[in-house]
C-alpha cells in the first residue's frame, strides 16, 4: 500500500504538488493557496503565474503539470481542491496519485490551517484512488511508491492520517475479498480469510459454524441456499467487545459466495459478476475489523451467513418450504431470491440469542436497488427516523451515498403464504422494499431498532472515478465506520 508521511521539512522534492483554489467569483482566476511551508525559490512565484492561464478553474481533482527541466522541482502541479472541505480532498487525493503514477513519490504541500477532517479525506482518496487488484502478472503497476504532505505541525494530523489509513485498509480489504474469483472464493475461503485478518486483534472472538453445527441448530435458509453446492455454507460470527462498551450493535452481512440463481438460474450477462454477491458480508467484517483496530468503545457481533448457490440434484427447489432459525417458515418460489433466507436466519439468530440495542444488515440483495436509485446509492430502509438520521449522515460523510425507502403497511399483505408463514419473493409491488419487508418479519421485538440497507448496484463500479477504482468499492465499510465512532 502507498506509503504517506506527515513532515514539516519536504526533502525529496522531484515531484511537487501545490493546492489551487476557484477564484473567488466565476470571473476571478484560480488562484494558489498559501500552504505555510518552506518552497524552492521560485516555485510559489510561478505557481501563482500559471494558476489563472487556460481553462484551470481550480475544481476539486483537476491537474495542471508543469515541467522544469534542470531545476527543482522538476515536476510541478497545480492541484485544484475546490471548496476545500472533507470531500474535495478526498477527491484531489484520488486524482494526485492517478496523475503521478509514473513517478516514485511525490511532496503536496498542504494549505496553512488545513483542517484534520480535510486531511483524512485526502489520505482516504490517496489508499483508495490507488487501490489495484490482480491476480496475474501486472506489467502496468504504477511505479509510484511514496506521498509526502508537508505541514507546519505534522503532530496535529497524525490521528487524522492514522484513522484514515485503516478505513482506507479496511475498505481494501472489502474490495479483495469481492473481487475474488469465486474459482478460488467459497464459503470456507472466506471464513479463513476473516481468521488470518484477525489475528493481529487477538481481542477479538470468532466462531465458525460449519454445516453440522448449523443443521444441529436449525439454521435452515442458510443451508437451503448452500445445499446445492460441493462447498457446504458456513456462519461467521466475529465479536468486538471492549470492557468501556456501553451500546451492543449486530451487523449482518449477505455472504453469497457465487449465485448461479439455482434451479431458478440467472442468465449469463446476470451471472458473470456474481462474485460479489458477498459484498455485503465483507463491508460488515470489514468495518469490525476496523473498529477493533481502532479500539472504538461499542460491542460489535457481525454475522455473514456464507452459502453459495449452486444447481444440483440437492439444490433446494422452487415451491420449497423452508424453516428458519427460531421458527418462522418460508414458502420460496424462486431460488435467485435466496440473500433473504440467508439474511433471515442471521436476523433471527441475532434477536433470540445475542440481544443487540440495534441490528443493522447490508445486502447486495436485488436489481431494483439499481432501478430505483442508480448505481451508486444504496437503498436505506427502516421504522426508527433516528436510526436512519444517523446513519445517513455517516452514510454521507464517508463519501458513500445512501436514499432512505418506505416500508409501506399495504404491501405486507403481498407476503402472505397458502403453505408457510411467509412467501419469500412475492411478485407484486417493489422488488427491493419487499425483500426488505420479508426481512423485518425476522426482526421481532428489534423492529424498530433495526436497519436494512440494499447496496447491490453500489457495491460495483464499472470505472475509475474519483476514490472508487473499477470493479469492487468495499462501499459500506466507511459509512460503518463513521457511525459506530458516534456511538461512543
Amino acid at each position: 500500500m502507498l506509503a504517506i508521511r506527515l513532515t514539516a521539512e519536504p526533502d525529496r522534492l522531484d515531484t511537487v504538488a501545490l493546492p489551487v483554489r476557484p477564484g473567488t467569483d466565476d470571473a476571478a482566476p484560480a488562484e494558489p493557496v498559501p500552504t505555510g511551508v518552506v518552497l524552492p525559490d521560485g516555485v510559489a512565484d510561478e505557481a501563482a503565474a500559471l494558476a489563472p492561464l487556460g481553462r484551470f478553474a481550480g475544481r476539486a481533482g483537476e491537474i495542471r503539470a508543469q515541467l522544469r527541466p534542470g531545476r527543482i522541482p522538476a515536476r510541478l502541479l497545480l492541484v485544484g481542491v475546490g471548496e476545500g472541505d472533507e470531500a474535495a480532498w478526498r477527491t484531489v487525493g484520488a486524482a494526485l496519485v492517478r496523475a503521478t503514477r509514473d513517478e516514485t513519490h511525490v511532496t503536496l504541500a498542504l494549505p496553512a490551517g488545513v483542517s484534520p477532517e480535510a486531511v483524512r479525506g485526502l489520505v482516504e482518496g490517496l489508499l483508495l484512488g490507488s487501490y489495484r487488484f490482480r491476480l496475474g502478472v501486472d506489467s502496468d503497476a504504477p511505479a509510484l511508491t511514496g506521498v509526502d504532505l508537508a505541514v507546519t505541525d505534522p503532530a496535529a494530523y497524525e490521528q487524522a492520517v492514522a484513522v484514515a489509513r485503516t478505513t482506507a485498509e479496511m475498505t481494501r480489504l472489502a474490495r479483495d475479498l469481492t473481487n475474488t474469483p469465486s474459482s478460488v472464493k467459497n464459503p470456507q475461503w472466506f471464513a479463513d480469510q476473516v481468521a488470518e485478518a484477525a489475528t493481529d486483534l487477538p481481542e477479538l472472538r470468532l466462531r465458525v459454524r460449519e454445516p453440522e453445527q448449523l443443521a444441529a441448530e436449525g439454521f435452515g435458509g442458510i443451508l437451503a441456499v448452500g445445499g446445492g453446492s460441493a462447498s457446504g455454507p458456513r456462519l461467521v460470527e466475529l465479536d468486538w467487545h471492549p470492557v468501556e462498551a456501553r451500546t451492543h450493535v449486530v451487523l449482518v452481512g449477505k455472504g453469497i459466495t457465487f449465485d448461479t440463481g439455482g434451479i431458478s438460474i440467472k442468465p449469463v450477462p446476470a451471472m458473470k459478476l456474481m462474485r460479489k454477491d458477498m459484498a455485503g458480508a465483507a463491508a460488515v467484517v470489514a468495518a469490525t475489523l476496523g473498529a477493533a483496530a481502532l479500539r472504538l468503545p461499542v460491542r460489535i457481533t457481525t454475522l455473514a451467513p456464507l452459502a453459495e448457490n449452486m444447481v444440483s440434484g440437492a439444490a433446494f427447489r422452487p415451491g420449497d418450504i423452508v424453516r428458519h432459525y427460531g421458527g418462522l417458515t418460508s414458502e420460496t418460489t424462486n431460488s435467485d431470491a435466496e440473500g433473504r433466507l440467508v439474511l433471515a436466519d442471521a436476523l433471527a439468530y441475532a434477536v433470540r440469542e445475542l440481544k443487540p440495542d440495534l441490528l443493522v444488515d447490508l445486502a447486495t440483495l436485488t436489481g431494483a436497488n439499481a432501478v430505483a436509485l442508480g448505481t451508486r446509492t444504496g437503498a436505506l430502509y427502516s421504522d426508527n427516523d433516528q436510526l436512519a438520521k444517523d446513519l445517513l449522515a455517516a452514510i454521507d460523510a464517508a463519501g458513500e451515498a445512501a436514499w432512505r425507502m418506505p416500508l409501506p403497511a399495504d404491501y405486507v399483505e403481498h407476503l402472505g403464504s397458502d403453505l408457510a408463514d411467509l412467501h419469500s419473493a412475492p411478485t407484486q409491488g417493489g422488488g427491493s422494499v419487499l425483500a426488505a419487508l420479508y426481512l423485518r418479519e425476522f426482526t421481532g421485538d428489534l423492529r424498530e431498532r433495526w436497519l436494512h440497507i440494499d447496496m447491490s448496484a453500489p457495491s460495483w463500479c464499472e470505472r475509475d472515478d474519483a476514490e472508487l477504482t473499477r470493479g469492487a468499492t468495499g462501499w459500506g465499510v466507511r459509512g460503518l465506520l463513521r457511525w459506530l465512532a458516534t456511538l461512543s
